[in-house]
C-alpha cells in the first residue's frame, strides 16, 4: 500500500426485407371450358431465389427495372466528409548533445525562481510517498520543493531518496520542444554515467525528459531516474524536475517503492476550486 502525496507537497464508456418471401395463397381454380393445350414450354431451370415466369408474360431484359439515370454514385462521391483528413506526423525531437537545460534557459534570458511548496499552486503535483518512506528536509538539495527518503530500508550506506524541483521561469521566450531536447545533458554529466533508458515523449501533454542509469558518487554505485518537466499554467512556465535514486547494491530491494514513484509521478493544471454550495 502507498500513501499518496497530493496539494502543495503531496504529503501525506428498407425496410429491403419486408417483401422477402410473402406466401400467396392460390385456391383451386373452378372447372372451365376444356382449351387446346399451348405447345409444351423448353424445360427451365430455377435458380434460388428467382421465381420463373408465367406462361404468356415475355420475359424482360435484365436491366429494365431500373432506369439508367437511377443508378446511384459509389456512396463516397455524396458523402466527402467522412473521409478523414490524415493528421500530420508528430516531429521527432532529437537529443541535444551540449548544454543542461539550465543552461540552455539561461541563454534565452530565462530567470529560475525556485518555488515555496506552502504558497504555491499554479500547477497540482502527485508525489507517491511508499510505505516506509518519509518527508524529510535536506539540506543537500538546493531550492528543494519536496524531499522524501526510505527510512526503514537501505544499507546503511546510502538511503534511498525521492526530490521534486520546481522553478517559475520568468523572462526571455523560448521554445519548450527545443529546450527539453537538453534535458538528458545534466544526467550525462554525471561520473561514470551509463544509460539504461532515455526518453523524450510528453508527459501529461508537457514536453518532458526522462532518462534513467547508473553513475558513481562518493566511491558508490547509484541508480537513478530523472525527469524534466516543462508545464505551463495560465500565462506562466514552469520546470518540474523529479529524481529518485538508490544505491545499486539496494535497486532490486527497492524497486517496489521507486517505481511506484516513477509511475506515480504526476504533474496536471491546477485543480479548480470547488462552486460554492447553493443554498436549499
Amino acid at each position: 500500500m502507498f500513501a499518496s502525496v497530493t496539494g502543495r507537497v503531496l504529503a501525506g464508456g428498407v425496410v429491403a426485407g419486408i417483401a422477402a418471401v410473402m406466401g400467396f395463397a392460390v385456391s383451386p381454380a373452378a372447372a372451365e371450358p376444356t382449351l387446346p393445350l399451348p405447345p409444351a414450354p423448353a424445360p427451365m431451370v430455377e435458380q434460388a431465389g428467382v421465381s420463373p415466369l408465367a406462361p404468356g408474360i415475355p420475359a424482360q431484359p435484365a436491366a429494365a427495372p431500373i432506369a439508367p439515370q437511377a443508378q446511384l454514385a459509389p456512396q463516397t462521391q455524396y458523402a466527402p466528409q467522412l473521409q478523414r483528413a490524415a493528421l500530420p506526423a508528430q516531429p521527432t525531437l532529437t537529443p541535444a548533445t551540449s548544454g543542461t537545460i539550465r543552461e540552455f534557459l539561461a541563454g534565452k534570458g530565462v530567470t529560475l525562481e525556485p518555488q515555496d511548496p506552502r504558497t504555491f499552486n499554479a500547477l497540482h503535483i502527485t508525489l507517491p510517498m511508499p510505505s516506509g518512506w518519509t518527508q524529510v528536509p535536506d539540506p543537500n538539495v538546493p531550492d528543494a520543493f519536496a524531499v522524501i527518503a526510505d527510512r526503514v530500508g537501505g544499507d546503511g550506506l546510502y538511503t534511498s531518496n525521492a526530490q521534486v524541483v520546481i522553478y517559475r521561469l520568468a523572462g526571455g521566450a523560448f521554445d519548450p520542444a527545443e529546450a527539453i531536447t537538453h534535458g538528458f545533458i545534466d544526467s550525462q554529466q554525471l561520473t561514470s554515467w551509463q544509460t539504461t533508458d532515455a526518453s523524450l515523449a510528453p508527459f501529461g501533454g508537457f514536453p518532458s525528459s526522462l532518462i534513467e542509469g547508473t553513475y558513481r558518487q562518493n566511491e558508490m554505485g547509484l541508480n537513478t531516474s530523472r525527469r524534466h518537466v516543462l508545464a505551463r499554467s495560465g500565462a506562466d512556465n514552469y520546470l518540474v524536475s523529479l529524481s529518485v535514486t538508490t544505491s545499486v547494491t539496494q535497486a532490486v530491494a527497492a524497486a517496489d517503492a521507486t517505481e511506484a514513484i516513477v509511475n506515480g509521478f504526476k504533474v496536471t493544471g491546477p485543480v479548480p476550486a470547488a462552486p460554492p454550495a447553493t443554498a436549499p
